[in-house]
């Protein structure tokens, strides 16, 4: 795919990307620029994500897609890739920022991941071909991830990120910046928990930065309502929607129903969708919501 390009006075540019202080005077693309035009969201992360880091990426990735939402990122290992992937697994649209030119691909193993991105949403760079990636370029790209987003979810990110500078250009633009809470014993989140104190939107499920910025598309037909289940499966919901995650025994005590009972409707949650297990605990889906 031939690499194209747009310059800051042409009609194509980006306009959200003209209110930012220093835009790029020339973007290299490949794909189709009219996705800009939609909603867009900016996902990003650490590389060396967990886990529970990679469960909230994709669930995310999948909601931008049912929401119709354009999902923004980069092409790095762990957090950035795994909502890439879920979002055009689920159907769709996404933009990808490299910090390099668009005919080198960094890391080299997500070459088939950036070809489809380039099919079917769009490869953006303030870099000519034959660019070769250096350490300074990334950081610069990060202000045009969030330059062209309504909003930024930093997932997982320790405090030496490049997801925290995402977050503090988007904050200098005036974006949304959303932020995901995790363990305070991980590495990991020390990032995420940092901007929560710093005054950072806390996301308590996944629907909640797609109900701040006013996106409301998404279709009920992909989601687990709770008419479709049964009164015992919604009383092990409304229990863990009270206390996040619980061990099955804890169920059984609280529900007085038998061990084989619960763990047969746990399965049937498993199935639909709606709770996840790890290391013997009952998890939410944060799916839900």
């Amino acid at each position: 795919m031939k690499t194209e390009m747009v310059r800051f006075k042409d009609s194509g540019y980006p306009e959200l990307l003209k209110e930012i202080q220093d835009p790029p005077k020339t973007l290299y693309y490949r794909g189709n620029l009219l996705v800009l035009q939609g909603h867009t969201l900016a996902v990003v992360g650490s590389r060396k994500c967990t886990p529970y880091g990679l469960r909230i990426a994709r669930a995310i990735g999948k909601r931008a897609a049912l929401n119709h939402t354009v999902l923004v990122s980069g092409l790095a290992r762990g957090i950035d890739s795994c909502a890439q992937k879920a979002c055009l697994d689920a159907g769709g649209t996404v933009i990808s920022v490299m910090g390099n030119g668009l005919d080198c691909c960094y890391p080299k193993e997500h070459s088939s991941l950036m070809a489809e991105i380039a099919r079917t949403g769009l490869l953006l760079s303030e870099y000519p071909d034959g660019t070769e990636p250096r350490r300074y370029m990334f950081p610069r790209r990060n202000r045009i991830i969030s330059g062209i987003s309504k909003g930024v979810v930093v997932v997982e990110a320790g405090f030496h990120s490049g997801a925290l500078k995402t977050a503090e250009f988007a904050a200098e633009q005036g974006r949304s910046v959303f932020a995901v809470p995790g363990n305070i014993g991980s590495e990991q989140s020390l990032g995420t928990n940092k901007l929560i104190q710093d005054g950072a939107e806390i996301v308590t499920v996944i629907g909640d930065p797609f109900s701040a910025l006013g996106i409301t598309s998404f279709d009920d037909r992909n989601s687990a309502s709770e008419q479709t289940f049964s009164a015992m499966e919604r009383k092990i919901l409304f229990l863990l929607r009270d206390r996040g995650e619980m061990l099955p025994e804890d169920i059984v005590e609280s529900t007085n129903i038998s061990p084989e009972t619960i763990l047969q409707t746990i399965t049937i949650l498993e199935l639909k969708g709606a709770v996840y297990t790890s290391s013997g605990r009952v998890f939410l889906n944060l799916m839900q919501g």
